[in-house]
């Protein structure tokens, strides 16, 4: 018996049901009528030959057929986002959506400015920015341009090291003036410290950089940069930053004789992107631009 011949659109209202957890919000979030969503659903389930939803006070429950048949939905969901992207522009112009996807600390502290250029320079680019530390797969086409602290390895891809962050410890001046300035790192255990919480990796490597940042002597401990970065200039402590960012914001620099590192910043693309030439264009203009930022130290 052959295969059912299934729909992008039902299987896209079903992955919006599992997403939203109701026909409306996934009808809503598509743009569609409610019956057009049940319909499309009950055509998914006739299909499949068995319910994939149970309703419960909480919405729409998926049952384990449909959490099988997750991993294939979002993986044509990917495929529909990289063919509209293709789709919305000719390769030779540089109208389009362009889909960059950075770290969350270099998403929200870094890259908006550069892409307010960007787009001034070409305004009818459109730009999809992914913030999350999750790698996304440029072989895949899961994104058209990456901004990475490390140097992609997935074949096929051109990458371009653009600089480095300059890391050490900083502080604000105000808590500074209210308990002083530490004179060597044996003195930190008196100052309350930023650091990460579960990232085993994280936590060793500062380690041997002589900044201990396990319980007690971590008093904000997030694994998140974004947060650390956020909870530094509130002032609740010491932490590590980059001097780039660390001057944007009145920083101090502490002990920088004591601890200090570089962090590479790569930028990526797919081979195969480099004759479109809205890609080109986001890639080359993201890559002078973090080279100019990194550049100030």
């Amino acid at each position: 018996m052959n295969a059912p011949q299934l729909q992008w659109e039902t299987q896209r209202v079903f992955l919006a049901v599992l997403r939203t957890g109701s026909l409306s919000a996934a009808a809503r979030a598509l743009g569609i009528a409610q019956a057009t969503a049940r319909r499309r659903v009950d055509a998914l389930e006739h299909s499949v030959g068995t319910s994939l939803f149970v309703r419960s006070p909480a919405g729409l429950m998926p049952t384990d057929t449909a959490r099988e048949l997750v991993a294939h939905a979002e993986s044509m969901a990917l495929a529909a986002e990289a063919f509209a992207r293709a789709a919305s522009a000719q390769a030779s112009v540089a109208g389009g959506t362009v889909r960059v996807t950075a770290s969350q600390l270099l998403g929200v502290e870094v890259l908006p400015p550069m892409l307010r250029t960007l787009r001034e320079e070409s305004p009818e680019l459109a730009v999809e920015l992914s913030v999350s530390n999750r790698m996304e797969d440029l072989a895949l086409q899961e994104a058209d341009v990456a901004v990475r602290i490390r140097r992609p390895s997935e074949a096929m891809v051109v990458t371009r090291h653009v600089g480095d962050l300059r890391v050490g410890l900083y502080a604000t001046q105000a808590l500074l003036e209210e308990k002083g300035s530490p004179q060597t790192l044996a003195d930190l255990h008196r100052y309350p410290l930023i650091g990460p919480d579960r990232n085993l990796t994280e936590l060793a490597f500062l380690a041997q950089q002589g900044l201990a940042c396990s319980p007690p002597s971590s008093v904000i401990r997030t694994d998140c940069h974004l947060a650390q970065f956020a909870a530094l200039r509130a002032g609740l402590g010491i932490g590590v930053c980059a001097s780039q960012l660390a001057r944007q914001h009145g920083l101090v620099h502490v002990l920088p004789d004591e601890v200090g590192f570089r962090v590479d910043i790569w930028v990526a693309m797919h081979h195969d992107l480099r004759r479109v030439k809205r890609v080109a264009q986001v890639f080359d203009g993201l890559s002078q631009a973090l080279q100019r930022y990194l550049e100030v130290g």
